[in-house]
């Protein structure tokens, strides 16, 4: 587990925006992956299959599905669900909102879409005030991430404490 830590913290000190925008698809792709494996999901979300939905990111939910293809988590398989609109999105346990679907004016649609102990994770400004419990944000020309332990408590999700503390995380 500290050796994930280690290398998810070597990856967000390296990221910055002089790379292209592949690499950065690749990056919050595996970025996303990795927080799933720092949340503790309630039993009734651990059943069936694991449902990673992506709204409007075709590129990340093609690099998803080619990061997880034919791989579990825990028991479950992981299925990468990719919705156009938010009329689309149905119950999953991980929810990836991206930029153009403005995650701060449509939280509350959003919200009654997926499932009960759903994360969030978003790519707004102000995501995290309006719900996101984490949000990947540029600051100072570096791709990092705030968390809300808050918001996911809120949904009965535990964010543990090494991604809470990750030093170059921004709690909110």
């Amino acid at each position: 587990m500290k050796k994930l830590v280690v290398i998810i913290l070597a990856f967000v000190g390296a990221v910055t925006m002089n790379v292209n925008a592949n690499e950065i698809v690749k990056y919050k792709s595996m970025f996303t992956l990795n927080f799933i494996r720092y949340v503790g999901w309630p039993e009734e979300v651990k059943q069936g299959d694991f449902v990673i939905g992506v709204l409007r990111n075709k590129e990340l939910a093609s690099e998803l599905r080619s990061q997880t293809e034919g791989k579990k988590f825990g028991f479950q398989t992981i299925v990468v669900k990719e919705f156009n609109n938010i009329d689309e999105i149905t119950d999953c346990q991980l929810i990836y909102v991206s930029e153009g679907s403005n995650f701060s004016r449509n939280a509350g649609a959003i919200s009654q879409k997926v499932g009960k102990s759903t994360l969030i994770i978003s790519e707004n400004n102000g995501a995290i005030s309006n719900g996101s419990m984490i949000n990947f944000v540029v600051v100072d020309d570096l791709l990092k991430f705030e968390v809300s332990p808050t918001n996911a408590q809120s949904k009965g999700l535990t964010l543990s404490s090494s991604l809470v503390s990750m030093k170059n995380a921004i709690r909110m």
